[in-house]
């Protein structure tokens, strides 16, 4: 099946730069060719403006609803094609509207969520008001209402037809207060977890879990699942993360599985990578496990 790539330039800090180039910096890295894919070009909308928006918390939320609306129309569109989409970020508040493609075309979407935070705050608790410290609350039923509003029959994603794989253990964790809003039926496996498991089995195991009790499974890898010192090109890093080969033998079970429908890759910070060797790495990662 053929891979499109869709840029998803969104940064739910709502200032220019950073994740915003990070599509385009991966392109010039060679993706589309590496992967022998289409490129569906950029959405245009950004997240904008740079406040919280007094009822949910929410930074930019007029953009970020736009944005949500623009992606899920351009990944339902090639889903209906027959083609597989590759959503390049930008960060990992692209989720939403993927999910909600996701629930156009199927009854019951999975999802495994490769990220080194579990990104489950609400409005209320985000310390910065960011989608992207929220998005998989959103999706799974538990995010503000101005986020979860358009799937008023119940979540987006089902919360126990979603794998969290690689976030931080609590005694790595800089920051240990969303993982006290994970919804109880997601599955996690995290970072020191996975690493005493190993990683290729670790990815087996995954894609077992969701394989069988779902119509098709998206790949979310959020880039500071990386150790810092293997990617410090990242909005939030931390210590404790995988390295480049772990990461690597991780995806590898779940990009081959029969039941993955697409793909996404979030949260490199172009300004923090002004030579583009990071954005390489990325190119190289998505290729070998995509190809």
């Amino acid at each position: 099946m053929t891979w499109t790539v869709i840029g998803a330039p969104l940064n739910s800090s709502a200032r220019p730069g950073g994740e915003e180039l990070a599509p385009a910096a991966i392109r010039r890295a060679g993706l589309v060719d590496r992967l022998g894919a289409e490129d569906d070009g950029d959405i245009a909308a950004r997240v904008r403006p740079a406040e919280r928006d007094a009822a949910s918390g929410v930074l930019g939320l007029p953009g970020l609803r736009a944005a949500g609306d623009e992606l899920r129309d351009r990944v339902d569109a090639v889903l209906a094609a027959g083609r597989r989409p590759l959503v390049v970020g930008g960060d990992c508040s692209l989720l939403l509207g993927v999910g909600f493609a996701l629930r156009r075309r199927l009854d019951r979407p999975g999802l495994w969520f490769v990220d080194g935070h579990t990104d489950t705050y609400d409005g209320a608790a985000s310390p910065t008001g960011e989608a992207a410290d929220m998005e998989l609350g959103a999706l799974t039923g538990h995010g503000p209402d101005q986020l979860t509003a358009s799937a008023p029959d119940g979540p987006v994603i089902a919360p126990d037809r979603v794998v969290v794989l690689g976030h931080r253990h609590p005694e790595d964790a800089e920051d240990t207060s969303e993982l006290d809003l994970v919804d109880p039926g997601i599955t996690r496996i995290d970072a020191r977890t996975l690493r005493a498991r190993g990683a290729g089995p670790t990815g087996r195991e995954a894609e077992a879990r969701l394989g069988e009790v779902t119509d098709g499974v998206w790949l979310h890898i959020d880039l500071d699942v990386l150790d810092r010192e293997e990617l410090p090109a990242v909005s939030y890093p931390q210590a404790g993360g995988l390295s480049w080969d772990e990461l690597r033998e991780l995806i590898a079970p779940v990009a081959r599985s029969r039941h993955l429908i697409g793909a996404s890759v979030a949260d490199l910070n172009s300004d923090l990578d002004p030579d583009g060797r990071y954005a390489a790495r990325v190119v190289e990662l998505l290729a070998g496990a995509l190809s």
